[in-house]
């Protein structure tokens, strides 16, 4: 079994019975970027502070936008 699929098991396990769709994507998907931060790092190619607080500003704002 692959390294990705036994961390969703695990991930999975974790959750509440009362878990929805919305929150095992959501839980999913927040795992993969932080996986893909280590990696960037491990590379040497970090995000720099000024991005992630520009991609926060514009995740923030879109979201206040929908409700």
């Amino acid at each position: 079994m692959s390294i990705a699929k036994e961390q969703a098991k695990k991930l999975l396990e974790q959750l509440p019975e009362s878990a929805t769709w919305d929150d095992i994507m959501y839980q999913l998907y927040v795992r993969a970027k932080i996986t893909q931060g280590l990696k960037d790092i491990e590379q040497g190619n970090p995000v720099s502070h000024e991005e992630l607080t520009k991609s926060v500003l514009t995740l923030t704002s879109g979201a206040k936008a929908q409700r």
